[in-house]
């Protein structure tokens, strides 16, 4: 029976796989840690909290003690590490956030994760779940390789830079089996609403104003989550020792191609005339280095481990919409207090 190990495993991503794993491999016991800031939401897992191979610790990756008496009390066989500060402009707003836990927090998993497996040890696992932000910013043309050389624009992206070279580093100084995989945007189910997509389905519901960055020129490759979690399971159980695997949903949409698809999508779900949700996009002032353009070439994941996206980008959206739409209780509840004045910090003041 292998006991994992799931930072993070509250927040949108990790959720998805926390419950993929429980669901999936009975056999195995899914330690989520998650030490549930504003991002982090127990009420995602509802539905698998009382399985018997689940259990939930609440702690921060920052806490060294903590995180090696974890590692010694359950003698972890793998880590998937999801826990991470992930959006972009907080990191601009608060990037020291960003450091600690996307740095340090990192370190003091692999040095836990060092001390107990021994070198030359079989049967563990170091999964490292990193961005494609690391990689910088395309031209209108040009993908994503996994031998691109990083170059990253914002604390956010270059916190993950950091940590992704810190894995690479513990696997080729002290031998620590580890993998690493850098996606494309995620959506879907469970997202906090301070990223794109649930953000305008949120203001779409309530008739607020959707705030686009600069002209929405910018374009983005996204990946239904469902997606991003079978991917992290065959890189999981079958990615070769020390390698990168990017993982992308080949939908590449301009932000304001994308809004205007999704306000399609509301208009048609709320029986709204067509065009009415459109009305209430508004342009704010861009974001210090907003990157062009993100792509990802996933072919090396796609040919060596038999992985695909399932979805292309309409059917997820309107899965999407369905699912926020039937939940509007969890959005209003997560849309509430701290994140009102983020917002208005944010957008409003612009």
């Amino acid at each position: 029976m292998k006991t994992l190990l799931i930072t993070g495993g509250a927040g949108f991503i990790g959720s998805h796989v926390v419950r993929r794993f429980v669901n999936k491999y009975p056999e195995y016991k899914i330690v989520n840690l998650d030490v549930l800031t504003y991002a982090g939401n127990l009420e995602n897992l509802r539905d698998i909290d009382s399985r018997s191979n689940y259990e939930f610790v609440k702690a921060d990756i920052n806490d060294s003690a903590v995180i090696t008496n974890l590692f010694e009390k359950y003698q972890f066989d793998g880590v998937l590490h999801l826990a991470a500060e992930s959006h972009v402009d907080r990191s601009i707003a608060d990037p020291m956030a960003f450091i600690m836990t996307n740095i340090v927090g990192t370190v003091n998993l692999l040095n836990a994760a060092r001390k107990i497996w021994k070198a030359g040890s079989e049967g563990h696992r170091f999964y490292h779940i990193s961005t494609d932000e690391v990689y910088g910013s395309l031209g209108e043309s040009g993908l994503f390789l996994e031998t691109t050389s990083y170059d990253p624009h914002s604390p956010y992206s270059a916190s993950k830079a950091s940590s992704d070279h810190l894995v690479r580093a513990y696997h080729d100084t002290y031998k620590l089996p580890i993998v690493i995989t850098n996606c494309s945007n995620n959506y879907g189910p469970n997202q906090f609403p301070e990223k794109l997509i649930p953000l305008a389905i949120h203001n779409i519901s309530q008739n607020k104003p959707i705030p686009i960055y600069g002209k929405g020129e910018n374009i983005r490759d996204w990946l239904y989550v469902e997606d991003h979690a079978a991917a992290i399971d065959l890189v999981f159980h079958l990615g070769k020792d020390g390698e990168t695997y990017n993982i992308g949903g080949h939908n590449e949409w301009t932000n304001i191609s994308l809004i205007k698809q999704l306000c399609l999508t509301m208009d048609k779900k709320l029986g709204r005339e067509p065009g009415t949700s459109e009305k209430l996009i508004t342009y704010v002032k861009d974001r210090a280095g907003h990157d062009l353009r993100y792509a990802i070439d996933s072919s090396k994941i796609q040919q060596e481990l038999g992985w695909a996206p399932s979805l292309q980008f309409e059917e997820g959206i309107e899965k999407t919409v369905d699912w926020y739409l039937a939940n509007t209780e969890w959005l209003e509840n997560v849309a509430s207090g701290a994140y009102e004045k983020y917002y208005e910090k944010q957008y409003v003041s612009r």
